[in-house]
């Protein structure tokens, strides 16, 4: 949806003053609408695949969740850059993946890896919910202060973003987690979500 289409919406809903505070209200809440929408659409593929193989990632070490993140965003970078897949299947998956990986990832950052599977769907669904709700605050708390400027990015530079934050984590933990500056890898798995998310809610609802 293109942004001066708020300012008609606002015209046609009141006779009253049109002010930029109202525009950027809508578009918060217009934002905070896709979030969850796109958000929806990956814990249903999650909860779907926990139905069909339980919670074997709670094998997965960090550093291992960190690989596939990787591996799906070099993915996407790849189809990107080539113009073209011989798999039919375009980056919305791998976005829709690294959403869900990034959410295993602070999972297991939380609870540790375990050397079987050791919670129940219903768990594993808590815990998914506890994080995007941190999400979604992240994102709104973020958008508030940069105020909507990720939707003049190309979600390419989403991928590039995702890919930044992943060679990060990688290198923290290398060193262990002992950084002089740094976020911790939790703070840069949310950041990948959000990423993956912005690049969903361009796919999906365009510019």
């Amino acid at each position: 949806m293109k942004w001066h289409f708020y300012l008609r919406y606002f015209c046609v809903l009141s006779e009253k003053t049109v002010t930029l505070p109202h525009i950027r209200a809508y578009k918060m809440e217009e934002t905070k609408k896709q979030f969850e929408h796109v958000i929806a659409v990956c814990r249903d593929l999650f909860a779907k695949k926990l139905h069909d193989y339980g919670a074997a990632w709670r094998i997965m070490r960090p550093s291992s969740v960190t690989d596939q993140i990787y591996m799906k965003a070099n993915r996407i970078r790849s189809i990107e850059v080539k113009g073209v897949s011989l798999i039919d299947e375009g980056i919305r998956p791998e976005f829709i993946a690294i959403v869900n990986y990034g959410i295993i990832g602070l999972i297991q950052l939380e609870l540790g890896y375990a050397e079987k599977e050791d919670i129940t769907e219903e768990r594993a669904l808590e815990l998914y919910d506890t994080y995007t709700d941190k999400a979604l605050k992240l994102m709104l708390a973020k958008n508030h202060d940069y105020d909507e400027a990720w939707r003049s990015m190309r979600i390419t530079s989403y991928t590039d973003l995702i890919l930044m934050k992943i060679y990060r984590t990688k290198q923290i933990e290398s060193l262990k987690g002992d950084t002089l500056v740094s976020e911790g890898v939790d703070a840069n798995y949310m950041d990948m979500i959000n990423y993956a998310v912005f690049g969903l809610i361009k796919l999906e609802f365009g510019e």
